[in-house]
């Protein structure tokens, strides 16, 4: 047979089926009032329901339609929110092919790829637009974050009396493009079809069920979160649940606030999760610690050995915190540590994951929660072929059952855009899509990932080495924050950042670190030659090292003897994906940008102390916080300050408080955004059975108080019959609003209202 070859997105289809994601669309808006997202603002949530996505998809489609070829790529470029979504589904409907693009994108990049994808059409938002019209002048830019009054709104776009076309199978749908691990990334077109078919697939696993509410913490230019966390729960008619920022307590008050019961994640957030929870209960005293793990190993025993599932009986005040309606974690995008798969598994969750890859659109096996195998990535899904090809395997010398994972069916691709070398590369000449994965299937067909191909490092002496695993083992270390592997002129070598607790002398206790671990493992596995960085190792969104750029980096190091101090602030897309996560809100962003001017040579980066390499001492934190103030507009209290020691601590601090602020907004100066929706619905009229209760118990009141209590009122003709009226209580006790209720006349009190603070 003939070896497939690239396809453009601009390709003609061959299956006249009608796309069933048309229809999904078309239906949005008969959906009625059900909330399709619920978003969280540093203040509040905001909903939008089915029926008003559907009908801003079906007027911004209408609007589009008029303006772009069929198959057309459209480029969106921003961070996960409800018109990113709209914007989306309109492209879709609109016969265009969706091609989301990562905000954190080195300039150059983000240059290539509207090149490469032909993008004449670009949804931004205004942080990004000058950066979009440096990269792509002749791209029209539309703002997914202005008012319908500006040309270069979305809104702006909507509306006409246009049909929309028939989209079908074969039709491409999105334009991917890989996380690029080596080299530039490659565009990976997925039609209707290879879509589709992955939702049929999520549906039947049942990993989301009918009620759930799903949260969404991933950004959606990645296929996995796209697929996965966006299109499969709206197919099945759920609450999708944005949370404000990826931070502790903002990913628990989305998880608590929106009743989330099932997360979409990637293994370092869950790796974050536990982690701050076994931190926060040894934080509670040596008891609390010990009583947490002690319970985390009785609950691992009992599912092990017994398959019970008692994590939310025996750590219920966890549970409690976090949310008990928490159902599944589900993990894609990366290898699930076993371990840390059980340790959520004993704290009572389950957990579902996944394996595939971009360009299977993505999933190629599953392991819904009721069927997991830590350390196995699930069984292949119905409809597809998987093989393990030893041949890839044997020509470098791997011994075992273990071979390159192959695959073909519904959901595979046809062919990386304008790269047909690459694309025949891919296939077998028989038609199989090789993976670059190493893998073996167990008796009963679950799959196991051993590493990648372009990256297993042979040794002279023969032996195998997945740079991945043996990262793991060296970065278990707590002098080792993060390490990577590689083979440098023969030998096994590393590029090292070093833990932040170990400042003094890092170079020494590095190396006793990796020589304490190098002498548990096997010779071949001890790493010859080490360089210490310090900057955050490259890697992708999704926590992959780009290995490309390890060994640059390494080379550079190397051959400077050590890698020299940087002077200029650290670039945001060298920073880790965490940090430059936390860069993408405004405030946090312009904190950053004014210690970047503030501190222009001294080589600033997330893990910067203040005190020892910035010399904030108390008179410079006077300052600081004065200048950050008037920057920001955000005030920093001193308890605050007391938890601050690197420039991410201060970051976090700053974004916790201007949450804080928003909160806590001057109730005088606007009142509707003081209080919360729950809150507002006091402030509407009594209704018929209330007034006489609140008569009655008025009157109770004024009887327990002047009986009682011997209130005397004094002066009361002074007060206006009406008008506004305010009236402060002195505070000498919890019963002034008592006393005041019964001070005053009903004609008053009935149109008083109360303003206090909860927290007594």
């Amino acid at each position: 047979m003939s070896l497939p070859i690239a396809q453009d997105v601009m390709g003609k289809p061959s299956d006249m089926t009608r796309a069933k994601l048309d229809t999904l669309i078309d239906t949005l808006e008969r959906r009625g009032d059900q909330a399709l997202v619920q978003v969280f603002t540093a203040a509040e949530t905001e909903k939008w329901s089915y029926r008003r996505v559907g009908e801003q998809v079906q007027a911004l489609a209408r609007g589009l339609r008029e303006r772009i070829e069929p198959g057309e790529a459209v480029a969106l470029l921003g961070t996960t929110r409800p018109e990113w979504i709209v914007a989306a589904f309109a492209v879709l409907r609109a016969g265009g092919v969706v091609t989301p693009l990562d905000t954190q994108l080195a300039d150059d990049t983000l240059r290539h790829l509207l090149k490469d994808s032909g993008a004449r059409w670009v949804f931004t938002t205004a942080e990004h637009r000058e950066r979009v019209g440096a990269a792509a002048p002749e791209a029209r830019i539309v703002l997914l974050d202005a008012g319908a009054e500006n040309r270069n709104s979305w809104r702006a776009l909507a509306g006409g009396a246009v049909a929309l076309p028939e989209n079908h199978a074969d039709d491409p749908a999105a334009l991917f493009y890989t996380s690029g691990t080596t080299g530039l990334p490659k565009g990976v077109p997925l039609s209707h079809r290879n879509l589709e078919f992955q939702l049929d697939v999520l549906a039947r696993a049942e990993i989301a069920l009918a009620l759930d509410r799903v949260l969404l913490p991933l950004p959606l230019h990645h296929v996995y979160p796209f697929v996965v966390g966006l299109l499969t729960p709206i197919s099945l008619n759920l609450t999708l649940v944005l949370p404000y920022a990826l931070t502790g307590p903002q990913l628990v008050r989305a998880i608590r606030e929106g009743e989330v019961t099932v997360v979409i994640g990637v293994p370092r957030l869950y790796a974050a999760m536990f982690e701050g929870i076994a931190a926060r209960a040894a934080g509670g005293g040596r008891i609390a610690g010990a009583t947490f793990q002690g319970l985390l190993r009785l609950s691992r025993t009992l599912r092990r050995n017994l398959g019970l599932r008692l994590g939310k009986k025996l750590l219920y005040p966890l549970h409690r915190q976090m949310g008990t309606q928490l159902r599944v974690l589900a993990s894609g995008g990366a290898a699930l540590d076993p371990d840390l798969n059980w340790n959520l598994e004993s704290l009572g969750w389950q957990v579902a994951v996944g394996y595939g890859l971009t360009e299977t659109a993505p999933l190629l096996t599953i392991a819904p929660p009721d069927r997991t195998r830590p350390g196995a990535v699930g069984q292949p899904v119905p409809g597809i072929e998987l093989r393990i090809d030893r041949k890839a395997a044997a020509a470098k010398a791997i011994t075992g059952n273990e071979g390159e994972i192959q695959v073909r069916g519904p959901n595979v691709f046809t062919g990386y855009r304008n790269r047909p070398e690459e694309t025949r590369e891919a296939f077998t000449p028989d038609g199989w899509f090789r993976t670059g994965d190493l893998g073996w299937l167990d008796e009963d067909d679950y799959l196991h990932i051993t590493g990648r191909l372009s990256t297993l490092i042979v040794t002279e002496g023969g032996e195998n080495i997945q740079p991945d695993d043996l990262e793991a083992r060296y970065a278990a270390h707590p002098a080792v924050e993060e390490i990577g592997i590689l083979q440098h002129e023969g030998r096994l070598a590393a590029l090292v950042l070093p833990a932040k607790a170990i400042a003094d002398e890092p170079e020494r206790r590095v190396r006793e670190a990796i020589g304490e671990i190098a002498a548990k493992l096997p010779s071949y596995q001890r790493l010859v030659d080490i360089v210490l960085t310090r900057k955050p190792l490259p890697r992708t969104r999704l926590g992959k090292i780009k290995r490309d750029e390890l060994v640059q980096r390494f080379q550079e190091a190397r051959a400077a003897g050590v890698e020299p101090q940087e002077t200029a602030p650290l670039a945001p897309e060298e920073m880790a994906a965490e940090d430059r996560n936390l860069l993408e809100l405004p405030a946090a962003h312009a904190t950053w940008q004014w210690l970047a001017e503030r501190y222009p040579k001294q080589g600033l980066t997330p893990d910067t102390h203040l005190q020892l390499e910035l010399g904030v001492d108390s008179l410079e934190w006077l300052n600081l916080t004065m200048e950050i103030g008037q920057r920001t507009g955000i005030e920093l209290n001193d308890e605050a300050i007391g938890r601050i020691e690197t420039v991410r601590d201060l970051l976090r601090e700053v974004l916790n408080a201007a949450g804080r602020r928003e909160r806590l907004v001057d109730p005088l100066e606007d009142p509707e955004r003081a209080l919360n929706a729950a809150r507002r619905r006091w402030l509407r009229p009594r209704g018929l059975l209330l007034r006489p209760l609140a008569i009655g118990l008025h009157a109770l009141i004024r009887w327990l108080m002047h009986g009682l209590f011997r209130l005397r009122v004094f002066d009361r003709q002074r007060l206006p019959e009406s008008g506004p009226l305010v009236l402060v209580c002195n505070h000498a006790s919890y019963l002034d609003p008592f006393a005041v209720a019964a001070a005053l006349p009903w004609s008053r009190l009935h149109a008083l209202y109360w303003g206090g603070w909860t927290g007594v």
